[in-house]
């Protein structure tokens, strides 16, 4: 497998992407004071964008003219959307099918989004690094950013900023252990 995966979310200081609901709110209203905080130049420099189906639905939601990923390729992981759900994306059935069609096409840099997605992406090894946007505010409960681990995963601080309107921004290299 040749791709590199960065995930770049934002969440709030205790650890939440999204409310029990799904709602994000919290973070859309709070993220319009710090601007885009560089997602347009980390999406710029990536080739595929991976998403789980509460995602695709989500982004879906903003509306057609809100499409941010342009012309790369975008694949949504999921048992129950249909395949020819929308011709912007590839429909995956399983996480190995992804990897082997992302190594076929050589993409070289992922970006997966969606909690449960990262969360596999973790689980497989496959993360090689972070961007976290942290809003200032605790929600208490919702969706995680991380799960379950079967084993630590180390990481490396790269940097960490102030990138306006209460938000810091922290990146992270994961350091990869022996065999992966």
């Amino acid at each position: 497998m040749t791709f590199t995966a960065t995930v770049f979310i934002g969440t709030s200081l205790d650890g939440f992407i999204a409310r029990p609901d799904d709602d994000i709110e919290w973070l859309t209203s709070r993220g319009e004071q710090a601007g885009d905080m560089g997602f347009f130049t980390f999406l710029d420099s990536v080739d595929a964008v991976v998403m789980g189906r509460k995602t695709y639905e989500k982004v879906v939601g903003f509306g057609e003219e809100n499409w941010p990923y342009g012309d790369r390729h975008v694949g949504v992981l999921s048992t129950t959307l249909p395949t020819d759900a929308d011709p912007r994306v590839t429909v995956y059935r399983s996480l190995d099918e992804l990897f082997a069609d992302l190594d076929e096409r050589g993409i070289e840099h992922v970006y997966p989004d969606g909690g449960r997605l990262v969360q596999s992406f973790l689980r497989a090894g496959r993360v090689d690094a972070f961007i976290i946007s942290l809003a200032p505010v605790l929600i208490g409960a919702g969706h995680r950013l991380f799960g379950d681990l079967t084993h630590d995963v180390p990481l490396r601080l790269e940097s960490a900023t102030d990138v306006g309107g209460g938000f810091a921004q922290l990146r992270y290299t994961v350091e990869k252990r022996r065999g992966q």
